[in-house]
């Protein structure tokens, strides 16, 4: 099965997964598990915007950083330029965090309610050029 056909076969399950529940965690708990489960990433989770920092929130996968100011690492400049951020090789991404050695490549996706970002959902692989355009594409569909 192709990336493509995963995601869409995954997306509408998400979709009726978090239908009808209102509590944010409870939904980021359970996309990261879905994903997480699919594609094997490395590390799959959401970062919670509080203040001028992000916060971790529900993830599947190894320890992880708990805070991240706004505009540092991936998920910082993600959330800053509220745009998705594709990285083929985080450690030629100037201001990586390296909440762990093993992650090679990653992908983080601003999550917005009301035009605002309210968490970004990152996912860490721990191969090199693991997300494209394909990634992007699907996953900049899950709303929360």
């Amino acid at each position: 099965m192709s990336k493509s056909d995963q995601y869409e076969s995954l997306l509408p399950q998400i979709a009726s997964l978090i239908a009808g529940e209102t509590d944010l965690i409870a939904n980021m708990a359970n996309i990261a598990a879905v994903l997480h489960e699919a594609f094997h990433f490395w590390w799959t989770g959401f970062y919670i915007v509080k203040g001028n920092e992000l916060v971790l929130g529900p993830f599947q996968g190894p320890l992880a950083c708990t805070r991240i100011p706004y505009n540092k690492g991936v998920c910082g400049s993600a959330w800053a330029q509220d745009k998705t951020l594709v990285v083929p090789n985080v450690h030629e991404f100037p201001g990586h965090i390296a909440c762990s050695s093993e992650s090679k490549s990653e992908i983080v996706v601003p999550i917005r309610r009301d035009g605002e970002v309210i968490a970004v959902l990152d996912i860490d692989s721990a191969e090199y050029n693991t997300f494209d355009a394909i990634d992007q594409k699907y996953l900049e569909q899950i709303q929360l």
